[in-house]
């Protein structure tokens, strides 16, 4: 289990580093909106690593850090990235499924209720991934229905960082 864990804390900091990307895309060619959107996404997936990293501590485990893959930069338009993202969220929900689905053949109690907050997290994580998807496939082509979307997105909030133990 704590081998699964260290490999999802893995995977968390390699999505804030591929969403960092797709900021860094959507700042090059001019979308504030979309750019701020994914700079907090960036900010939620640290959150996430940095939950299960303190998990496996508490639970007097070792983390055990890994190189984290370089990200994709380069996509062919606003819809092509969200479209990744959402897609990178499905497979973040299968690996958070394969999780629970080892806890639970580990009889690992504690594990499954430190999860469930992840399982649910996911569901958002798509839903929210998707309705930008939907919204930039209605905008079509219309610049002004992009301008639209960009604006929208530019007003999603930062999280809020989770308080460091002493």
């Amino acid at each position: 289990m704590e081998e699964a864990l260290n490999k999802q804390v893995n995977a968390e900091f390699y999505s804030a580093y591929l969403y960092l990307a797709m900021a860094a895309y959507f700042e090059s060619i001019d979308l504030a909106g979309c750019a701020k959107w994914m700079y907090a996404q960036t900010q939620e997936e640290m959150v996430h690593g940095m939950k299960i990293y303190d998990f496996i501590n508490e639970r007097g485990g070792r983390v055990k850090l890994e190189a984290i893959e370089a990200p994709q930069v380069e996509w062919e338009s606003p819809l092509a990235v969200f479209e990744h993202a959402y897609s990178h969220e499905q497979h973040v929900t299968s690996l958070i499924n394969d999780l629970m689905n080892l806890a639970i053949e580990e009889k690992d109690h504690a594990t499954q209720i430190f999860l469930q907050w992840f399982v649910t997290e996911q569901v958002e994580e798509e839903a929210s991934a998707n309705e930008v998807v939907q919204k930039l496939k209605l905008a079509g082509a219309s610049s002004g229905g992009l301008f639209m979307v960009d604006r929208e997105l530019g007003q999603r909030q930062m999280p809020i960082p989770v308080p460091q133990k002493d």
